[in-house]
């Protein structure tokens, strides 16, 4: 349950602990909350275990510099490090820290990998039941591995033909469209949840993770079959809040497990990514029309550009220009052996 709280005193006393109450006051992401605490760590742990208030400027330009040089680290985890250090001194020990020279690498351009129709295709012959599902889903919708994962049974809208995200990226809601083509799989899958949940029921549980406020506001909808995963783990494990043993949705590396060896058994040779399904959706819908606004939409995108890289990867070979040698055609002489 590595996307549940985990629960810290209401007065801790511990310094993380007390870091992560603060980020929790403001309302960001556990995702934040996990990066930011990471960094943090790392920063006290490259001072000599020394207390942060007795640390300065000085002190974080030197730790930034050796994220960038010494560990080589991409210009967006530079970033996010920065972030997690503004974060600590400027928002929880109100220390100022406007005066930093640091200035992160230069973020590099790169092309997201995306999967070919016929890739797509290949990579689904090797999946079957619940594994194939996942990712026709992702593919069919353009949700995030995270996304898919956090789907609840409620969260299919059979009637409005919509896939509801909850709190994804960002902490934002959305809508996806819901691909027709899935419904019937949807429908069973569906149905073997709710025998699933039936039988832990029988067996004494049944109550699923829900969030804090949901939790107090309806007490008794962790046992509804709506509230169910749509993607269940196939054990119980603890809620690492209460101990409470629980039914969670599957892990993440399960699906990256299936999601890489149906990329080998089908002999793609690109980077098995669960995101690439997310991008193969944004570059096909591109290709196929439809205007970068309403692709923007249904990912889930706050800025156009982020949505503007799809331009770069679309099928029209070089942006449709065509290669001097392909306009050789027959006259194009045979290759000729070393030896003449």
């Amino acid at each position: 349950m590595d996307d549940v709280r985990h629960s810290i005193p209401s007065n801790p006393t511990r310094f993380l602990d007390q870091l992560r109450l603060r980020i929790r006051s403001e309302g960001l992401a556990y995702r934040t909350e996990q990066t930011y605490v990471h960094w943090v760590k790392q920063f006290i742990r490259y001072h000599d275990r020394r207390h942060p208030k007795d640390l300065g400027a000085s002190e974080v330009e030197a730790f930034l510099n050796h994220v960038s040089v010494n560990r080589n680290c991409s210009a967006n985890t530079q970033r996010i490090a920065l972030n997690a250090l503004i974060f600590l001194y400027k928002r929880f020990l109100g220390l100022d820290m406007d005066n930093l020279s640091f200035t992160p690498a230069r973020a590099n351009k790169r092309l997201p990998v995306v999967y070919s129709r016929q890739e797509i295709a290949a990579i689904l012959s090797q999946l079957n039941g619940m594994s194939r599902l996942m990712v026709e889903l992702m593919y069919g919708t353009g949700l995030r591995s995270a996304e898919l994962l956090s789907l609840r049974i409620k969260d299919i809208d059979f009637g409005s033909n919509n896939v509801i995200v909850r709190s994804g990226k960002g902490n934002k809601d959305r809508a996806t469209m819901l691909p027709q083509s899935l419904i019937p799989g949807l429908q069973r899958q569906i149905e073997n949840v709710e025998r699933l949940h039936a039988q832990d029921i029988e067996d004494g549980y049944g109550d699923v993770y829900l969030p804090d406020a949901l939790a107090r506001k309806y007490p008794r909808a962790a046992r509804e079959t709506a509230w169910q995963f749509l993607f269940p783990s196939s054990r119980i494990g603890p809620d690492p809040r209460s101990g409470v043993l629980r039914r969670h949705h599957l892990h993440p590396t399960a699906l990256s497990k299936q999601i890489r060896r149906a990329v080998r058994a089908a002999g793609i040779r690109k980077p098995a990514r669960a995101h690439s399904f997310r991008h193969s959706f944004a570059t096909h819908l591109l290709e196929t029309g439809y205007d970068l606004r309403t692709i923007q939409e249904l990912l889930g995108h706050s800025d156009i550009k982020t949505t503007e890289i799809y331009t770069h990867v679309i099928n029209r070979g070089g942006k449709g220009v065509l290669s001097p040698v392909d306009s050789l055609g027959s006259r194009q002489l045979p290759l000729r052996s070393e030896n003449g």
